[in-house]
């Protein structure tokens, strides 16, 4: 059997860099050299007739190290979904996936899939015109209740106006009928002034000298006699019947018949 060479490395040392980078490197070098080292044992063993178990046992590292997991890499459909964009509606295709700038609900212009594209468009547009058919109606009712309140004040205001020119009409008219009124009186006084004093005849003989003598009975002798109970303003009255005999000086036989006072 042959004989066993004791193979040793240098153990000197030396000052070594910790930063991760280099740690990293260590590691991976270390494994490196690990593998390496087990391979050579592998190949002492075989030469010296050692047993399977312990070639395997041997091999161990090297096979640890072979089957290392690889780190994982994003795809291109990750990097680019929620990215920046600058133009709206600008497309793109990234992993087969077809990308649309769009503007979120946020404001900002982003990459989104298609599908979600569509989707958050579709909700801005529908809140935009359920703001836009709010305000309309806002505005429609300022309107309508502002054209009622200028209504209502055109109907008082107009309503105001022929009241008061109703109340004007009536006093004009009340006015004028007072005018009417004592324009007539001025007119019967300015005519009983300018009629001609009565004629009294003279006294008959055996009769009453204060009744006048164109009439039969009583009638008393004044500046003017009227009726009693009629509409005369006197200042004398008689109680008719009276027969006119003379002249009716009064004016007591209005319907020329003979009898004053009837």
């Amino acid at each position: 059997m042959p004989g066993f060479h004791n193979f040793s490395l240098p153990s000197s040392r030396r000052q070594e860099d910790t930063s991760p980078a280099v740690s990293s490197l260590r590691k991976g070098t270390s494994k490196a050299k690990g593998a390496g080292a087990a391979a050579a044992v592998v190949l002492l063993l075989a030469g010296c007739g050692a047993p399977q178990a312990a070639l395997t046992s041997a091999a161990g590292p090297a096979t640890d190290a072979a089957s290392a997991t690889p780190t994982a890499t994003p795809t291109a459909s990750a990097r680019v979904a929620n990215t920046p964009c600058t133009a709206v509606n600008a497309q793109q295709v990234a992993g087969g996936t077809s990308y649309v700038c769009t503007k979120d609900e946020s404001g900002r212009l982003v990459w989104l899939e298609a599908a979600e594209s569509k989707r958050v468009t579709d909700k801005i547009a529908a809140a935009e015109a359920a703001k836009a058919a709010a305000d309309k109606a806002a505005a429609e009712k300022a309107a309508a209740d502002k054209a009622a309140a200028d209504k209502a004040a055109a109907d008082k205001a107009a309503a105001d106006k022929a009241a008061a020119d109703a109340a004007a009409a009536q006093q004009a008219a009340e006015a004028k009928a007072a005018q009417e009124a004592a324009a007539k009186a001025a007119a019967e006084a300015a005519a009983k002034a300018a009629a001609p004093p009565a004629r009294v005849a003279p006294a008959v003989p055996g009769t009453n000298p204060g009744c006048d003598p164109n009439y039969s009975g009583c009638v008393p002798i004044a500046s003017d006699v009227d009726c009693a109970g009629g509409s005369g303003n006197g200042p004398a009255y008689v109680r008719g019947p009276v027969q006119v005999i003379g002249r009716d000086i009064y004016g007591l036989d209005a319907d020329h018949d003979g009898v004053g006072c009837e």
